[in-house]
């Protein structure tokens, strides 16, 4: 029976009470409310009371309460007791507007009523939760006035109002006049030394105590493993004599910090029970491994286990879907995130537009953008770098007047965001005005990734003369980006006398980076330069430096398939050889395609670079997606490398002659291939 049809006529005040304690809506409390003022003429002062002040609680601290509600119910109260007043307090201490709760403490001393042992543990949270600790020492001082200083809670709220301001010295204080025997204290000034990294101070409280409980435990193991000492928590571990499964987490933590997978996953085996934290920690281990396939496995376990996902889920799937392009398993995380009915907050929804974008879908991340009720800057970062990375940079442009627009204010990542997509689609002018009006109209001091983006954008335009010029002009020291975003501009435009100074001097800041060996050989290569290129790769071979090989993944069916150059340890490589072949033929007797073998880096004869082109990752991919996929499907395909420009070329002669529609995303950008052109214009 609902409470609308239980509530018919007048009841009696303990029935009314009783209705309120079982309340579980706003519908149905609005409904007692009413009640309550029909009847205000027939109940006696102490029943009124009773029956608001129940009220008001439900209000104040119920997950169905309303506090803007209960601040309209208390300030009609003619005569509101401590406890009313003491559970407003609180609920506003609770809520995101700590510093009412220290306005309502000020009208309940105006009101001549006297605080109690409840009042100020909520007080002081207040204090704590607004970083108003001047108000906290005067507080702390009517502690005193009151007669109070005494009790335990109020002790162990004062240590952590002081520890969380920094002033450990006079949380100290509080703590050497607290009994031995107060758990709570103790592991107030635990937990405010280890907050602070002094450890050494917490393990000698920690030592002192007679009687340890599983907090003080579990404090000392987080910190350390917080800390990344490893040793010393794992040595607690073993000593606690009853652990729980925060015990077990902060191992796993610990574990997860220090980079330690193996033992990450050793500790989860072992927990004798696990809870949703458990689950998240281990997810994001895997994401953060890189076994962003692995993380997707294991999200199944997840569900099979029956664990329901929260918000840091959402984030770590999201971001391992991302990682490796997956759009299908993106699209079932959606779907999963709608039937378990998951709220799309700003961070959800910011991880969802991300995903989406780096799955190669642009429309879908647009959407979900445009779904979130709070943007805030990072959401917008999301979308602009979205479109920068895929080419659309009027679209990024225009994003970033509306975020202005809506009245978010820029940050310093906004403009890495924005100049990369004017640094995509050439737009020089618009760049050069962009880094000079941070300062003046923004208030933003460019940063190195700054200037690296305009070298970037002056480089790739041809303006190289101006990018030399910008890197040795830069109020900081250049750093490796900067100077290979000069190098990559030197390959394209085959300015050879430049690319070879730069890539020298690349060669001697990072010597074990195998990209910097590689451009300055595809340097020399094109100007047929042999020994030159020979001597590069010799020294690169000296110093014990390998090439990342090139690898290209492709999803059928919710699983990535992954192609090495020249890989032939796929089940079907023999038939997707032959239908690399059948293309190459049909694109040369068609449309006369001839492989681009200029940046092939070896003094070889045409056929052998030709050979050597046909094996590419990518167009094993695309011969893999044509054997699977039908006529309208997208072929989308992740390279953890640079395009080549036969493969671009080849790509865009595919999309012409087969009517496919082709994205890849490089390491750089995505490229849209349609109807014989790419979205990148040719300028990547």
């Amino acid at each position: 029976m609902s409470l609308s049809i239980r509530i018919k006529k007048s009841f009696h005040p303990n029935q009314l009470i009783s209705l309120l304690d079982s309340c579980k809506s706003m519908r149905e409390l609005k409904q007692l409310h009413a009640q309550i003022i029909q009847q205000q003429v027939t109940l006696s002062p102490y029943e009124f009371n009773s029956a608001t002040t129940k009220l008001v609680s439900f209000l104040a601290i119920s997950p169905y309460g309303n506090l803007d509600y209960a601040k309209v119910v208390f300030n009609h109260l003619q005569k509101p007791d401590i406890f009313t007043s003491n559970t407003l307090i609180r609920g506003l201490a609770l809520s995101n507007k700590p510093f009412e709760a220290i306005e309502l403490y000020v009208k309940v001393l105006q009101k001549c009523l006297k605080p109690n042992n409840f009042t100020y543990p909520f007080v002081i949270k207040a204090c704590t939760e607004s970083l108003l600790n001047r108000n906290g020492v005067s507080v702390h001082t009517h502690v005193f006035k009151f007669g109070l200083e005494s009790d335990c809670y109020i002790q162990s709220s004062l240590i952590h109002m002081y520890a969380n301001g920094k002033d450990l010295d006079a949380a100290k204080q509080v703590f050497d006049k607290c009994s031995d025997g107060d758990f709570v204290c103790w592991n107030a000034m635990i937990d405010g030394y280890v907050k602070f990294g002094e450890m050494e101070l917490a393990q000698l409280v920690f030592g002192r105590m007679v009687c340890k409980d599983v907090v003080s435990w579990n404090t000392m193991i987080n910190g350390y493993a917080i800390f990344g000492n490893i040793e010393e928590a794992k040595k607690l571990f073993d000593e606690m004599p009853k652990r729980n499964v925060i015990s077990w987490n902060s191992m796993l933590a610990g574990y997860i910090k220090c980079g330690d997978f193996e033992g990450a996953q050793g500790i989860f085996h072992k927990m004798p029970l696990r809870d949703v934290v458990s689950w998240n920690s281990m997810l994001a281990c895997y994401v953060q491994s890189g076994k962003s396939s692995e993380a997707l496995a294991f999200f199944n376990e997840m569900r099979a286990a029956g664990v329901k996902p929260t918000e840091s889920t959402v984030v770590s799937l999201s971001s391992a879907c991302a990682h490796i392009g997956a759009l299908d398993q993106a699209s079932h995380l959606h779907s999963h995130i709608n039937e378990q009915k998951i709220a799309v907050t700003t961070i959800v929804g910011t991880a969802l537009v991300d995903m989406y974008a780096k799955c190669g879908s642009i429309s879908l991340a647009t959407q979900v953008f445009y779904s979130i009720e709070h943007k805030d800057v990072l959401t917008w970062n999301t979308i602009i770098t979205a479109m920068a990375m895929h080419g659309h940079a009027e679209e990024a442009l225009q994003h970033f007047e509306e975020m202005q627009q809506a009245g978010v204010c820029p940050d310093d990542i906004t403009f890495v965001a924005v100049l990369s997509a004017c640094s995509h689609a050439g737009l020089v002018e618009e760049g050069q005005r962009l880094l000079g009006c941070m300062r003046s109209m923004y208030g933003i001091h460019p940063k190195v990734e700054h200037y690296g983006c305009l070298i970037d954008l002056l480089s790739r335009a041809g303006h190289l003369v101006e990018a030399v010029e910008l890197i040795e002009s830069m109020p900081m020291e250049p750093n490796s980006s900067a100077w290979g975003a000069l190098l990559g501009g030197c390959r394209i435009h085959g300015n050879i006398e430049v690319g070879e100074l730069v890539g020298k001097h690349l060669l001697e800041i990072q010597p074990h980076h195998s990209g910097r060996y590689v451009l300055l050989s595809n340097i020399y290569a094109a100007a047929k330069r042999w020994d030159d290129a020979r001597g590069v790769r010799k020294r690169m071979k000296t110093k014990g430096v390998t090439k990342v090989p090139g690898i290209s993944m492709i999803e059928l069916n919710g699983i990535m398939h992954q192609f090495l150059s020249g890989d032939q340890s796929h089940p079907e490589s023999d038939n997707i050889y032959r239908k690399w072949s059948e293309i190459s033929a049909r694109l040369k007797g068609e449309l006369a395609y001839s492989p681009d073998t200029v940046q092939v880096l070896f003094d070889i004869e045409e056929e052998e670079k030709e050979q050597a082109l046909s094996i590419h990752s990518e167009k094993l991919a695309i011969a893999f997606g044509f054997l699977h996929m039908g006529q309208k499907d997208i072929i989308r395909i992740v390279k953890n490398l640079r395009v080549c420009r036969d493969c671009h070329s080849v790509s865009k002669l595919i999309s012409k002659v087969y009517a496919r529609e082709i994205i890849v995303r490089d390491r750089n950008r995505f490229h849209h291939f349609k109807n014989g052109e790419c979205s990148c214009t040719d300028y990547w």
